[in-house]
């Protein structure tokens, strides 16, 4: 067990945590001020659930003994195992737990990618048990499917460095599928779109970008060279998609837009997930720019398709990912991760851009088809969205009795009034 892979990865596990409440500020400020308690307090509340799912059961189906290639086992349910001391099948020099909360960091920040989509008008607990069930059903099996020894896609080939394919494409997909299940906004128009405090969403961005050097870097799962070529990748691939969508934005609109910045930062660190490990400074540029032009035109065809994704879920982490993923099969170098392989580009043939084709393919499937099932499922239960009225309301006063933002002493609204069990006192006749 070698100390400063363990400190790193630690450190690492901690960056990705911080990216969860970077996502809270980066959703909350683009929705209406009404919403951006619950839109947050959805971030942190996955973050909860996966927590204690991991531990339980959601590790142990992800990483566990392999079964046909398409799950784990129960072997390491409750963390049974998983102790101090190294499994040389994931990581040989850092302490078994030290993967293992790493890998709960990837899992909770997951299903809190989701929640951009249905944004406003899910009830909490429907969200909540959604998040549940599509750790175990959606995210668990694609986790062990790409990463884990004898899943069919990582046997396949195919290559995935931080989570393009597990995190990304599959967020990307449940985001869609949510978004039709539960349908349009009420009364959608231009103000209804208009985010509420962008420099919330500025200020998320940045966290995220920070933790994504845990994200990306970190799953080299030591302090080495490998680590550092993903840092470099992942810092020009953000900076790149950033100046791709703001290329759009003055193509279209003659104006650079702060959200279309912030949105190209996060295109392109979705688009160099999966290649961070596997490709060159050289060829991050290229993926970074290219996602950045490709999302910024993506995210409008929720208007022309006619889907309500409202924080642009699909448009940057779908398509984000469908491009990371399949651009390895062009420009990736063994020259840069002995454990990967050489691109069309490099020599390679189109082995690899077939085997990335594949893996792309089932995970939309299968993430489309899951996250639909059990959405419908919900629905057809407790129900998914709140009635029209507590939509008007916002769902911080009608779920969490709560006000975003208070701006003078003001008297408690009936909802918080009743919540709390405030009754007015008469006032006293002179």
């Amino acid at each position: 067990m070698d100390t400063g892979d363990t400190a790193y990865v630690l450190l690492s596990a901690a960056m990705v945590m911080l990216m969860i409440p970077g996502l809270a500020f980066f959703y909350s400020g683009m929705v209406r001020a009404k919403n951006v308690l619950a839109t947050a307090l959805q971030s942190f509340f996955a973050l909860a659930i996966v927590s204690v799912l991991w531990v339980l059961i959601g590790f142990s189906l992800a990483f566990g003994n392999d079964v046909n290639g398409l799950i784990g086992g129960l072997n390491f349910a409750f963390f049974n195992g998983v102790g101090q001391e190294p499994n040389a099948d994931f990581a040989a020099t850092i302490p078994f737990l030290a993967f293992a909360v790493f890998q709960l960091f990837f899992a909770a920040i997951t299903p809190a990618l989701i929640t951009g989509a249905f944004a406003e008008r899910m009830k909490f607990w429907a969200f909540a048990l959604f998040t549940s069930l599509w750790l175990l059903v959606v995210y668990a099996p694609l986790a062990h499917w790409v990463w884990a020894p004898g899943g069919w896609i990582r046997e396949l080939g195919a290559l995935d460095f931080a989570g393009g394919t597990v995190v990304h494409i599959s967020a990307g997909v449940a985001a869609l599928a949510a978004a039709i299940v539960i349908g349009k906004r009420s009364g959608l128009t231009a103000k209804v779109t208009t985010p509420h405090n962008l420099p919330f969403t500025m200020l998320g961005a940045g966290l995220l970008w920070f933790g994504w050097y845990g994200f990306n870097a970190g799953s080299a799962l030591g302090a080495n060279g490998l680590a550092a070529s993903a840092v470099v990748t992942t810092t020009v691939a953000a900076g790149a998609a950033m100046l791709g969508w703001a290329l759009v934005d003055w193509i279209r609109h003659r104006r650079v837009t702060t959200l279309g910045a912030v949105s190209g930062i996060v295109a392109g660190l979705v688009a160099i997930t999966p290649a961070a490990g596997f490709v060159s400074p050289l060829s991050a540029i290229i993926i970074g720019l290219v996602a950045g032009v490709v999302c910024a035109y993506a995210v409008g065809l929720k208007l022309k398709l006619g889907y309500d994704d409202t924080l642009d879920v699909v448009g940057v982490h779908a398509v984000g990912g469908v491009v990371g993923a399949l651009l390895i099969g062009l420009l990736a170098e063994k020259a840069v991760n002995p454990a990967g392989a050489d691109g069309f580009f490099h020599g390679g043939g189109l082995a690899l851009l077939g085997n990335q084709a594949v893996a792309v393919g089932a995970a939309v499937a299968f993430a489309f088809v899951a996250s639909w099932i059990l959405l419908k499922l919900i629905d057809m239960t407790i129900g998914l969205r709140v009635s029209p009225d507590d939509e008007a309301m916002g769902l911080d006063k009608v779920i969490h009795a709560e006000d975003g933002y208070v701006f003078a002493e003001q008297e408690a609204t009936p909802v918080v009034a009743k919540a709390a069990k405030i009754t007015k006192k008469p006032k006293k006749r002179k």
